[in-house]
């Protein structure tokens, strides 16, 4: 009883620290002459931020935040490690919000992720990349989503889009890509986060779960990595098999770091050169970008 209630207060302690918002105000007005504020959609949060690559035929690097699919802000691309490595290399890169809840969904939240790549690729000539070069990263929630709409062909065939309109998925260390496994085995941890997002019909959690869209068409390829949490460990390697199993190229690839600290690293220092995940995203990059 003892070690369930420090687990639980432990728990408690990692909640409260996800629920802060991922940048600082201070962060996402941080000053950057070479990005375009562009909206995507026609309300408040449908808008993104664009850098434009080396070339006028780039490939686009689309980045969805984390925040527990109610927090988070396209701003946390501004002045980061991954920002600076992928306009290094020659990438044009785009951030995005998208509808948080409560007010809005997750369905709502993945055909946003869809109708920002059909904006982009539909002004590809004016923003200077090259259209059929665009991949998808996602950290935690973002991860999520980006592997929903690289299995689900709802998201990308409602925005207008086939499935090959992304080369390549890329999600950080997401845990919900069997939303019911996720929060039968651990709702002590972030049960009200999940029940907020998904509900408690099986059948929607289901029909949001990325594992459970595998069977073709999906997105070309994905590389699913996580740190070393239990959850994200189980999730990834299943939806990797499950993918695999389907005919889909899928790599999955753990690194250390353990809890929020790993979880929050792995977002964080992607893009150090000395962050060992940032070769193995540089690789899988230049391959899909071929």
């Amino acid at each position: 009883m003892r070690r369930y209630a420090l687990a639980l207060l432990a728990a408690t302690a990692t909640m409260s620290v996800i629920a802060q918002p991922i940048t600082t105000a201070a962060q996402s007005r941080r000053a950057d002459p070479a990005v375009q504020t562009l909206a995507y959609g026609t309300e408040e949060e449908q808008q993104l931020d664009y850098w434009p690559g080396a070339s006028r035929d780039a490939p686009l690097v689309l980045f969805v935040h984390g925040g527990g699919w109610k927090r988070g802000d396209m701003g946390m691309m501004r002045g980061s490690d991954k920002l600076e490595h992928w306009q290094g290399l020659g990438y044009a890169v785009a951030s995005i919000n998208y509808r948080l809840v409560p007010d809005h969904t997750v369905e709502d939240q993945a055909g946003d992720v869809a109708s920002a790549v059909a904006f982009l690729r539909d002004r590809s000539t004016t923003l200077g990349f090259n259209a059929g070069r665009i991949a998808l990263v996602g950290h935690s929630a973002g991860a999520h989503l980006v592997a929903l709409v690289g299995t689900d062909p709802q998201y990308l065939l409602g925005a207008g889009l086939a499935m090959d309109a992304v080369v390549g998925v890329i999600p950080l260390d997401g845990a919900g890509y069997d939303v019911p496994y996720q929060m039968s085995q651990n709702s002590w941890l972030m049960g009200d986060t999940y029940e907020q997002a998904f509900g408690t019909d099986p059948a929607r959690q289901r029909a949001l779960s990325p594992t459970f869209h595998t069977a073709a068409p999906n997105a070309p390829a994905f590389l699913i990595l996580h740190v070393a949490r239990d959850d994200a460990r189980v999730q990834s390697n299943a939806l990797a098999e499950a993918l695999r199993r389907d005919g889909t190229a899928a790599t999955v690839q753990e690194f250390a770091g353990r809890g929020l600290r790993g979880h929050m690293q792995i977002n964080r220092e992607l893009g150090d050169p000395d962050y060992p995940a940032t070769a193995v995203v540089d690789a899988f990059l230049a391959r899909v970008f071929q």
